[in-house]
């Protein structure tokens, strides 16, 4: 079995979609008779270890990102590489170019729903070109043989757009790579805190949908005893005392030193498509206050931490002080023991095999041990 995965959403600095495909990628090693080709935008056309970088134009202020404006570099490398399946991790020319190559080479195309594009849409420019955006996502997506949502909550706004075929696949965690051994007792010190200081963090990409003026009201509401590390790029200049900031993207070692050595992560954003970054947290065995919104819903349980209503800083401060009046060290044990039963990424590639050979009709594979 030859799988194909395609995708724009893939930089220096990317988020869960590079997360997703850099962990799919490694482990489908691991499988007899599975071969995976990863095909991302890149300076100049070029190979290595399966993945190929094909060539397209860096997106101005784009973090890295390159936007594919032509077919057929896409296409042509699909046709040369001859895969069994082909599955596109973005909306937009690779979608395209894929359906394009399913023309000629006769194999299924499997489209996962990583972002929710009408809603970006709508934020950013207006309700009536978000409708646009749900008519489009609407005919893109019916051309796919399966389509694949990160959550329940994903899957319900492209069944009520008209897709179908559509199923739940969530995402995973690296298990090593976030653990609670990763804890530094010295952080507190290091960032001018007292021991007894209750230690916040949320990490990720300051952008609108995080919501971050809720995080700085509710650091206002909670006062002195708490504070927030922010952690990523775009964050806020003007923050209350008890706010502080890593304003710059960091790697994934650092993130885990940090969220393990968190006593709670925060989040505020109420449009989530999976949540990557609570997952990670609770590996980390780090308890996690989120709004009860998107994703969040569905992949914290009340023994992994707080939900509370959305946009509304002091429900979320009262959820913080309600967290702290339980045993902060067991909720993030319960944490982690959920994310290891769920969310490895081992249990992750196994359900994408069984998606594949559904559509392709094979035969199970077993990963070598």
């Amino acid at each position: 079995m030859h799988i194909a995965d395609m995708t724009m959403f893939y930089a220096p600095a990317s988020g869960g979609v590079r997360t997703y495909l850099d962990a799919k990628h490694r482990r489908l090693m691991r499988y007899p008779g599975v071969h995976h080709s990863l095909l991302i935008p890149g300076a100049r056309s070029s190979h290595h270890n399966g993945i190929y970088q094909v060539p397209a134009p860096p997106l101005p202020f784009g973090n890295g990102y390159r936007f594919p404006w032509r077919v057929s570099p896409w296409r042509i490398t699909l046709q040369g590489l001859k895969p069994d399946l082909i599955e596109v991790g973005d909306p937009y020319l690779t979608a395209w170019a894929a359906l394009d190559a399913r023309r000629q080479l006769d194999v299924p195309v499997i489209g996962f729903y990583h972002s929710d594009l009408p809603l970006l849409v709508s934020n950013r420019i207006g309700q009536w070109m978000g409708s646009s955006a749900q008519a489009y996502i609407s005919k893109l997506y019916g051309h796919f043989d399966r389509v694949l949502a990160p959550s329940q909550a994903m899957a319900d706004k492209l069944l009520a757009m008209g897709v179908e075929q559509v199923h739940v696949q969530p995402l995973g965690v690296d298990l090593q790579a976030f653990h609670p051994r990763h804890c530094d007792p010295c952080l507190k010190q290091v960032l001018g805190l007292r021991p007894d200081t209750r230690l916040l963090i949320f990490a990720g990409r300051g952008s609108r949908e995080k919501n971050l003026h809720v995080l700085l009201h509710c650091m206002q509401h909670l006062g002195p005893g708490y504070h927030l590390l922010l952690v990523g790029s775009h964050m806020p200049s003007h923050r209350p005392d008890n706010v502080s900031v890593i304003g710059h993207f960091r790697p994934p070692g650092e993130v885990a030193r940090l969220l393990a050595s968190a006593d709670a992560l925060l989040h505020a954003g109420d449009q989530e498509t999976f949540g990557l970054v609570v997952l990670e947290a609770m590996a980390c065995g780090t308890a996690v206050v989120a709004v009860d919104a998107g994703a969040f819903s569905e992949i914290i349980p009340s023994s992994c931490g707080v939900l509370c209503e959305a946009n509304q800083p002091h429900a979320m401060a009262c959820a913080v002080r309600e967290l702290f009046s339980r045993d902060v060290r067991a909720v993030g044990q319960a944490g982690r023991r959920h994310v290891e039963q769920r969310y490895s990424w081992d249990n992750v590639v196994a359900g994408l095999l069984g998606h594949y050979r559904t559509v392709l009709g094979h035969l199970p594979a077993r990963p070598h041990d």
